[in-house]
């Protein structure tokens, strides 16, 4: 499916302040692979898919289960905050028709994180919380380390962000995300 019309597609599955944030994710992922010399199609595509299934209602997520026999984890079921990437994994790869596994796997990952991560899936990771539509507190030191070329840091950061985060809201924190976080810790010594 060319870009053009996963855009269309895209445009029809999400709200235009959604969709706008996709963009920004998008362009925000360009200019992370011109930092870290990745390929710039794929960043593209990864960051403007990313949230596909972010606002599928529970009878969708149903049928997108079922039709692809998604195996979603304890954590994952009812919980479309951690389900849509992993649904949108599929929805990017069956009914976008992206055939890239990196691209996928950086759909899937983009909420969790996971250890051992490659570079799409922390370039899209990380420009899912900075993108210029991001207005939270410490954004502001996550670009300057993510720009600085410190990418492993700032990911270290946003994760203790999100366990602290996690934790204060009394909710349960994916393993995904601690594996992530210990891996990046142990990798950085």
């Amino acid at each position: 499916m060319i870009l053009k019309n996963i855009n269309n597609k895209l445009k029809e599955m999400l709200p235009e302040k959604r969709f706008n944030h996709s963009l920004n994710v998008a362009k925000c992922a360009v200019k992370l692979s011109e930092i870290y010399n990745y390929d710039k199609e794929k960043a593209y595509l990864a960051g403007i898919a990313h949230d596909c299934a972010k606002y599928l209602n529970k009878e969708e997520v149903k049928y997108y289960v079922n039709k692809y026999n998604i195996n979603l984890d304890s954590l994952e079921k009812d919980n479309l905050a951690l389900s849509h990437s992993v649904i949108g994994s599929y929805i990017a790869k069956y009914e976008l028709n992206i055939e890239n596994d990196d691209i996928i796997n950086a759909i899937k990952y983009h909420t969790t994180g996971k250890e051992n991560m490659d570079m799409l899936e922390k370039i899209i990771y990380i420009a899912d919380l900075i993108e210029e539509g991001r207005d939270f507190p410490g954004v502001d030191y996550l670009r300057e380390l993510t720009y600085s070329g410190k990418l492993n840091e700032a990911l270290i950061v946003s994760f203790n962000n999100t366990i602290k985060f996690v934790i204060d809201n009394n909710q349960m924190i994916h393993p995904r995300t601690i594996d992530a976080r210990n891996y990046l810790i142990k990798e950085n010594l």
